[in-house]
């Protein structure tokens, strides 16, 4: 009788124990700097950005099948460099059509961008490709979806934080009426909210 009435205790006790909260997903793999031959960027005598915005773009050019990203960012560092006089690639993440994550500025520095928005604040996602007149490719968007989440949940983001460039500039149609369909629509900002 003892012994029953010690199992009934046990199993009431476990019953009543809080549960340990499920641990939240891994960040996205994201290839680094090094590792696509990029050059890392100098440090910044700016205080690092306090992240209070997710902000999507498109590259706004015309991805051609069979470029290698690896070679384009290297490109694109350099032309950050020296033609813009940016510190580095205005984007700190940009999403290749299989999907890959490629790091670029540094998140803690605020990146950069040709238009009149003030960027300061905003973790900048780019995905590679004209989006005026190609498709994000289903890759890029889990992969969007994916950085989104983690890059929300790291920062403490809700889904209001998640818009994209011509939500904050009028002089731009980026990220291209093809991506921001995704965004209009809610599908977006429902994927994101599933990881949350």
């Amino acid at each position: 009788m003892r012994a029953a009435a010690l199992a009934l205790l046990l199993v009431l006790t476990a019953c009543a124990s809080p549960r340990p909260a499920p641990a939240p997903a891994p960040a996205p793999q994201i290839i680094g700097v090094d590792a696509w031959g990029g050059t890392p960027v100098a440090a910044s005598a700016t205080p690092p950005q306090h992240i209070t915005h997710i902000t999507l773009h498109h590259q706004g050019e015309i991805w051609k099948e069979g470029t290698d990203p690896a070679a384009y960012l290297r490109r694109l560092q350099q032309w950050s460099r020296l033609t813009k006089r940016w510190s580095d690639i205005p984007y700190h993440y940009v999403i290749a059509t299989d999907g890959r994550i490629y790091a670029a500025r540094p998140l803690a520095q605020a990146g950069d961008t040709n238009t009149e928005y003030d960027p300061r604040g905003h973790a900048l996602v780019m995905l590679v490709g004209n989006f005026e007149e190609q498709q994000p490719t289903q890759a890029q968007l889990n992969a969007a979806v994916e950085l989104t989440a983690w890059l929300a949940r790291d920062h403490h983001l809700g889904l209001d934080a998640i818009a994209s460039h011509k939500d904050f500039s009028a002089q731009t149609v980026c990220p291209g009426k093809n991506f921001y369909a995704y965004l209009e629509s809610g599908w977006f900002k429902a994927e994101v909210a599933k990881r949350l």
